[in-house]
């Protein structure tokens, strides 16, 4: 599976790099945010903000870069099925 990245500005309040992530029928599946270099050990983290159909809960699983994420997206629709 692919994804699509649509990049946006997020009101978080201190951060507001983020992207939209679309699967391969342009289904919104998650919000992304970039943490700053404020978060300390978060410094530079993806963090899934919301997800659509992502098993998993309420949780804000941290990302250590884009690829990572795309790989935990992956891995939540896999145990979705």
């Amino acid at each position: 599976m692919s994804f699509t990245f649509q990049p946006v500005r997020v009101a978080t309040g201190s951060d507001e790099e983020g992207l939209l992530v679309f699967d391969d029928d342009q289904r919104l599946l998650a919000a992304l945010t970039h943490h700053s270099d404020q978060y300390d050990s978060l410094s530079g983290h993806w963090i899934i903000e919301v997800g659509f159909g992502l098993p998993g809960g309420l949780d804000h699983p941290a990302y250590a870069d884009l690829e990572a994420a795309q790989e935990g997206i992956r891995q939540r629709l896999a145990r979705g099925r």
